[in-house]
Order: C-alpha cells, then structure tokens, then sequence
C-alpha cells in the first residue's frame, strides 16, 4: 500500500464500502461524541468523515491531536447510517474507522481558524497567507485562477493564436507609469527595467511575421493599490493580431470574455455583442469612462433649459458655458425625505455643494427648488426627462468635466440605494472613439490624452487638416459592470503618420528616433496593419469569483503599502551586494541616522 493514500479526501463513495484504504490530510474539524472521536480530515480534493474508536491504542493522540496538524489514517470504509448521511458533501454518504493513525506532522496553535470564513484583518491574513489559501473560500478562488488560465489558453489556441515568451529584463519606458529597475552588475550605472507590459515586444513580433500572438503576461509596475490593481505586479492577458480591423477584434475578445464567464462563473452575460459607447457620450451619460451598465439611470443635459432661471448657480451655469445636468429615478418619489438627506450628504462628501432634488407627486413637480423654476421651466424639463409620477430629478450644476464626474459618483450611489444593481449580471461595453490628443493646461500645449502609438482615425490626412482636439483614435476600453478591463488600440504602424502625430504633441523626429528605436526602425521595413488588447487577468478572475478586492485573487499578494508581510519584501541588502551592483544607498533626510 502506498505510503500516503490510496485514496484522496474527496474520492470515497458507497462504492467503496468494505474497502481498505489509506488517507493523508489535514484535520480540518474534530469532534468528540460518547467516547467516539470524529475527524473531518481535509487534502486539496475535498473532506472524509474518519472515525477514531475508544478502544484503539491511539485513541489519546487522535484526542489531542490540534487542528491542521497533518495526519494519515488508514482503515476501513464503511456506510453512514441513514439520519448521518451528509448530502452536503460528496464523500457524505461514507466514513473511514481508522485503525492506522499517524500524526506526519503537528501544528502550533494556529493564528486564527480556517475552517470557516470568519473575517479577520487582512494584515494577519498576509503575514500568514499558507494559512488563509487553506480557507475553502480561498482555496477555490485560486482553483478558479488556474481554471480561467487553462480556459483561455485553449480558447485562444482554437481560434488560431499562438503563445510567445517576451522578455522580463528590458529596457526603461520613457511613457506610463514608474519602472521597476534592476541595476546591471556587468554595466555600471546602467539599468535593465521589468515590463510594465509587452507592449513594444508584441507589435515587434508582428513586424517580424508572427501573427495572432498571444500571452498570460507579467507585467511591472511602481504604483499605488486600490481595490481593482494589485501593486508592484500583475498579469493580462495580452493579445496582438496583424491585418485586422477594430471590430476584428471586438469579435474575438467578446468571444473569449462570453465564454469565461459563461463557463466559469454563475453571471449572466447581458449581451454577447458588446455595445460601443463613444467616450464623450460616456462621459456626457456616466460620468466616467468606464460606465456600470447592469442599470440605465444616466444623466441628460439639461443645460439649455435655464438660461433665465431664477435659481443663479443654474443660470451662471449657462452663461459661463457649464452644466446643468439631470438624473431620473423612476419611482423614487416614493423614498422617505432621510432618503433625499442621505444623497445630498453623500454628493458633498465627493466635493459638492449640495445636491438638488425634485419629485413628481399629484400631477407637480415638487421639492426645495421647484420655486425657483418658471411653469415653462418646469414643463420643459418633464418633458426632457420623460418624467412621469412617482419619479425623482436629481440635478448637478457647475463646470462640465467636474459635474460629470460628481454626477456619475452621484449615479452609482442611487443605483445602490435603490437597490437597481443586478449582481448576478456581467454586462460589458466597449468604450470607443478616444480623442487623439487633449489640451494640457500644465504645459499650456497640446498632448498625447491616451496611448500615441494609437492610429489616428482618418490617417494622415486628420492629422493634416483637422483640430488636434477633434482627432479620434482607433482606441478602446473594454469595460464590465463598471470595471476597465483593458485598454487598447489599432496601432499606428506608419513612421510618417507616427512623427506627424507626435510633431503635433511637441515631439521632434530626433525625439521619437531616441525613445523608440526599436518601433521606428522596425516600421521602415514593411510593418503589417496591427492591433490588440490586453485584459487585467486578475481583474477578470476577480469578476468571477465576485469578490470585492484584487487581492482574493491572488496567491501570494502584496498589501497596499506593496510589502509581502510574508516573505519580508522588500528587504536590505548586503555591502557586498551593493558593492557588486556599483550602488550606493541614499536615504531620504528623515531616514537619514
């Protein structure tokens, strides 16, 4: 008999009765009934019930043994009996009468307790992250990691692509957000930096004669965490294809994205043909570029309405070319006025002012503005909204940009409190027609608003003739349930539109030739029409797993001050060390002894 198992924690079935067999595992649970002793022993498949009698010469080990320690019993699979059937689990029908026990390995007193999902501080949790992953929660959430990893390779591996390995050591980006640097013992005072992504490397291998590449690709970044971006690293799934338009490539993601979520989650996708919202309209109806569509509340201009309106901060708004823009809650005319309250308390804690409300009751509009608002004001404004009763107006007023965005913060709150957001949904969108460039006031010039290695719609000849603010890019966001996935583009493969699209950002030729050799020598020998994407991976298995923050996704995380707790990262080094890389440490003066 093998030394172990014979059998995994999770394989027992009636079938087995009678049978002889051997289980290692964790005691994951232990109980002890009239003598008898109960052992929930647990291995990475599942759980068997393992029954320990009085009588046997172990009995008093199997009863002190501490829960996690690591045991392998062995003895004889029997059937529960009716009222002990377990129809929760899958080995619930069965327990093994031990009369082998071994204790392989036993525990301390654990930190705190994983067999259940009680919440403790994420700080102990890291520092102890063996521990947690043993937590069934977790546990299966990085099973589902896996899993999402394996669907999309053979996924995309059917329809067509090919996996390429980029390199880790490169060279510093001059665009995006911080390197991380690796000092070069054999050049000193030069520096390799890890990839904040592939970028460059995967539309290099499509001017080499590759095609439809993909990659689950580490990428490295020096920035601060939020609930959606893990600092320090991060994986996408990183795609490039050559001779392709955009909507090629819609179609293939909305393809590989349906099929995840279909087969991997208990979502359901909304539409399989992903609608396209430009930007602006994303930014005119939401408030932000990356729009929760599970609900349809959004904001209308309604600016035009109030140009002799007596309330002022409306009329100012008017005349120095701001906003007044408008939400319609249906049926929330209903809420009681701690309702109301509670929103006008939130929409200052984002920066407003206040916030104005109106409700439609008995055939008026009513509520603290409504005074303030002409018969013809009142009457074009229901009919803008397509208000009817029971309904609630809620208003934003003040500079465009900033009343979109306090608006858009102000629509999720709503579809919260209204209870309007369907979380069994995945409803994606795709964010398109970016503007080329954009006005930056710092600098008092015009500049790069998203990506310039992006194709200008219209080619050279918009660049040539049209405003730099007018330019549209064949740029995309893919989005789901208000969460970017990815950015993307069709790139500019062209050396000539390249230096005309960046002259207009205040790049010279020499400028482009130094920061990007490899992309402007590679296009001067016959570069193929290309374009892709790159979905956050974590991102994505955190969307399936339905949890709340990027760090139950993954492994071994770093917390939010981007320290693994765990391992001791990131840690000092040695004189020699230092030595050997040419480095010297300066510390800031507050560190400074």
């Amino acid at each position: 008999m093998h030394p172990y198992r014979t059998h995994t924690c999770g394989q027992l079935r009636a079938s087995d009765v009678g049978s002889s067999v051997k289980l290692s595992g964790w005691v994951h649970r232990k109980r002890d009934h009239g003598g008898l002793i109960f052992i929930d022993l647990r291995d990475h498949y599942g759980l068997t019930q393992v029954v320990v009698n009085p009588d046997r010469p172990f009995f008093a080990e199997a009863e002190a043994v501490r829960f996690e320690s690591v045991i392998t019993v062995e003895g004889e699979v029997v059937a529960r009996t009716d009222d002990t059937v377990n129809p929760n689990l899958p080995t619930g029908e069965v327990e093994v009468v031990a009369n082998v026990f071994l204790v392989e390995s036993s525990s301390d007193p654990l930190p705190f307790p994983v067999n259940q999902d009680a919440e403790y501080p994420e700080e102990m949790r890291l520092a102890h992250r063996y521990l947690d992953l043993r937590r069934e929660r977790m546990h299966q959430n990085v099973l589902l990691r896996s899993h999402t990893a394996q669907l999309t390779r053979r996924h995309l591996i059917e329809r067509g692509f090919t996996e390429y390995h980029t390199p880790i050591l490169t060279s510093s980006s001059p665009e995006g957000a911080r390197d991380y640097l690796v000092p070069s013992r054999l050049y000193p005072g030069e520096f390799y930096a890890l990839p904040q992504a592939p970028q460059q490397f995967k539309q290099l291998l499509m001017a080499s004669g590759f095609d439809r590449y993909f990659q689950i690709a580490p990428c490295f970044r020096d920035e601060d965490s939020r609930a959606d971006r893990s600092p320090g690293e991060f994986y996408q799934i990183d795609i490039e294809m050559s001779f392709i338009t955009q909507d090629d490539l819609f179609g293939e993601l909305e393809l590989l994205m349906c099929r995840l979520f279909r087969e991997l989650s208990n979502r359901r996708i909304v539409s399989e043909t992903f609608p396209r919202i430009p930007y602006r309209e994303a930014m005119e109806a939401y408030g932000t570029d990356k729009p929760d569509i599970r609900f349809d509340l959004r904001m209308v201009d309604c600016t035009d309405l109030f140009g002799d309106c007596q309330l002022s901060i409306f009329r100012k708004q008017v005349e120095s070319g701001g906003a007044v823009k408008v939400i319609r809650a249906a049926g929330a005319a209903a809420q009681p006025r701690k309702f109301f309250d509670d929103a006008e308390a939130f929409a200052k804690s984002e920066g407003a002012k206040g916030l104005a409300w109106v409700v439609l009751r008995e055939g008026e509009l009513r509520g603290p503005i409504v005074k303030f608002l002409s018969e013809s004001e009142q009457q074009a404004l229901a009919e803008r909204m397509g208000a009817e009763q029971g309904d609630a107006l809620f208003f934003g007023a003040g500079p465009r940009a900033e009343t979109n965005a306090l608006l858009g913060k102000v629509r999720l709150y709503l579809g919260e409190a209204l209870g309007l957001i369907d979380r069994s949904l995945a409803a994606f969108c795709w964010i398109v027609d970016f503007p080329m460039f954009e006005w930056n006031e710092e600098e008092g010039k015009v500049d790069f608003s998203h990506n310039p290695f992006s194709m200008p719609q219209g080619g050279m000849e918009a660049l040539k003739t049209k405003d730099p603010l007018e330019v549209l890019a064949f740029q995309y966001d893919i989005v789901c349930n208000g969460i970017e996935l990815s950015s993307g583009a069709i790139r500019n493969h062209r050396p000539d539109i390249m230096l005309e699209a960046f002259r207009i950002a205040g790049y010279d030729e020499e400028t482009v030739r130094s920061k990007f050799p490899a992309l402007w020598n590679a296009f001067h020998y016959g570069a193929p029409p290309h374009g892709g994407i790159a979905p956050g991976f974590d991102r994505i298995v955190m969307l399936l797993a339905d949890e709340p923050n990027i760090r139950e996704v993954i492994a071994f995380p770093l917390n939010q001050r981007a320290r693994d707790l765990m391992m001791g990262a990131p840690s000092e080094v040695t004189p020699k060390q230092l030595a050997e890389l040419h480095l010297a440490i300066q510390y800031p003066p507050e560190m400074r002894k």
